[in-house]
């Protein structure tokens, strides 16, 4: 009986914890360290849209083997934090959240998702906002509240892309972002940050961004005010520049925010293959002051071809050319100064919501906003049920099932994921597994035209142990008190 209460203690402290991070101002804060966060995130949505189907229970976070390779993956790269577009809170996320989790990476979620009722309506928006939509939604929030991991929620997607969507949307994704932060305020044990994904459209990026950031009646705990502002933006493509690129507007236009910005979605795939030689300006002094990291669209080959891994729903996977070319720029970097560095200074207060802030004939500039849908109100109160749980679980082997080949065609031989320390995040060098930067067929996407638009994550519609070492010392603690017993 002692050996297995021991047992079960060791079992309870093997599983390390990324730190929860926190918004302080215009930055992600690790409250432990008082370091700014740099997102080097990557767009997560195996299958695209068709990836999540609740028919067939499957969603991108349900499949520990598939999690393994790609945590696997995206480790060697350098990411430390992936976007997960549509997912299921009916399903078990727990073995592939602890999976990330020790891989060092963290997790932006969107709550909504392509099916009928599980998104805002950009035509119409009004019918779209009833009581089962936000139930769904929060019951997104609970299903993934709990993991440390978890970074930020997603309350809309460009929602707003055009000049037609501006008259009535705006209020109703500011209301849904007020639902989701009192439901968070309510029912989460730590503060969850709250933001908007906007499309990188010009003529109405701005009064978006002063409709979603301001505060109403100077309110600076305002519950309806964006925690944070995110663009998917494709301006900068090929061999561009911090000018060229218009990134330079971006970090004029951002410079006051009252907010963390940075980029949900980034990566022109024309011309392809991809050289990403925006990773520089994006991570370097042109932006980092300004923006706080981005995410690469995206992990897995579609139809769309913006993918850096091709792969197989039965498991087998091809590392494609622009997967080498983005490992390159991030190990061009200096993380562990970049992601030591302080805030700035203090960030700007909200300003006040006013008329005067929108400066698009059209764009809705009225600031009351829609009440609650009948039966909305109780479960916000009560929460939603069932309630979905998540926690992190104990994952005893790291090795990855599935055949995974270079793009020469070579398999990429003892392919695993390095379980990091507790706080530890991951960054290049992490994972040293040793890939060879061939070329072939299947080595890039072919060249398309870009779209800077994308919905769910589909834009043509479409943990962890501590080290061995430390586990072995535990074991052997365990069996000297047996025998001294």
């Amino acid at each position: 009986m002692l050996m297995q209460s021991a047992l079960l203690a060791l079992g309870a402290t093997a599983v390390a914890a990324l730190q929860p991070l926190e918004v302080d101002g215009n930055n992600f804060i690790n409250p432990k360290t008082g370091n700014r966060f740099q997102i080097v995130g990557m767009a997560y949505q195996p299958g695209g849209s068709a990836g999540y189907d609740p028919k067939k229970k499957r969603d991108p976070l349900s499949d520990p083997d598939v999690c393994m390779r790609d945590a696997a993956l995206l480790q060697i790269l350098g990411v430390n934090a992936i976007r997960v577009y549509n997912l299921n809170p009916d399903l078990n996320h727990d073995e592939c959240v602890s999976i990330f989790n020790a891989a060092g990476m963290y997790m932006l979620l969107d709550v909504n998702s392509p099916m009928p009722g599980e998104a805002l309506t950009s035509f119409e928006v009004y019918k779209s906002y009833y009581a089962s939509y936000l139930n769904r939604t929060f019951a997104v929030v609970e299903a993934f509240k709990d993991y440390p991991n978890t970074l930020a929620f997603f309350s809309g997607n460009e929602v707003i892309d055009k000049e037609e969507t501006t008259e009535f949307v705006p209020s109703y994704v500011r209301a849904v972002t007020r639902d989701l932060k009192n439901y968070i305020k309510k029912h989460s044990k730590r503060a969850i940050p709250v933001g908007y994904s906007a499309a990188d459209v010009r003529d109405v990026l701005w009064d978006t961004f002063n409709y979603f950031t301001c505060s109403l009646q100077g309110d600076k705990d305002d519950m309806s005010k964006g925690d944070l502002f995110a663009l998917n933006s494709y301006s900068w493509c090929g061999d561009s520049s911090f000018t060229e690129s218009s990134f330079d507007d971006l970090v004029e236009g951002f410079k006051s925010t009252p907010v963390p910005i940075f980029f949900s979605e980034f990566g022109c795939n024309t011309p392809s293959p991809r050289i990403f030689t925006e990773i520089g300006s994006i991570y370097g002094p042109d932006m980092h002051d300004v923006f706080a990291g981005g995410i690469v669209y995206e992990y897995t080959q579609e139809a769309n071809n913006y993918g850096i891994v091709n792969m197989t729903e039965e498991g087998p996977a091809t590392l494609m050319s622009d997967f080498y070319s983005l490992k390159e720029q991030y190990a061009k970097l200096d993380f562990s100064k970049l992601q030591s560095l302080k805030p700035t200074g203090s960030a700007p207060k909200p300003v006040s919501c006013s008329a005067k802030l929108i400066t698009v004939d059209g764009f809705q500039s009225n600031f009351t906003l829609p009440v609650l849908p009948p039966g909305a109100a109780e479960i916000i109160e009560k929460g939603v049920s069932p309630k979905p749980k998540g926690k992190l679980v104990e994952i005893t082997d790291w090795k990855v099932k599935f055949e995974v080949k270079n793009a020469d065609g070579s398999v990429i031989k003892d392919l695993a994921v390095k379980p990091l320390a507790d706080d530890e995040v991951n960054a290049p060098g992490s994972n040293s597994a040793n890939l060879n930067a061939g070329s072939g067929s299947s080595g890039s996407g072919s060249s398309g035209s870009n779209s800077e638009s994308s919905t769910n994550g589909d834009k043509e519609n479409d943990a962890a142990g501590r080290g061995v070492g430390a586990v072995l010392a535990l074991v052997m603690g365990v069996v000297a008190m047996v025998a001294a017993f």
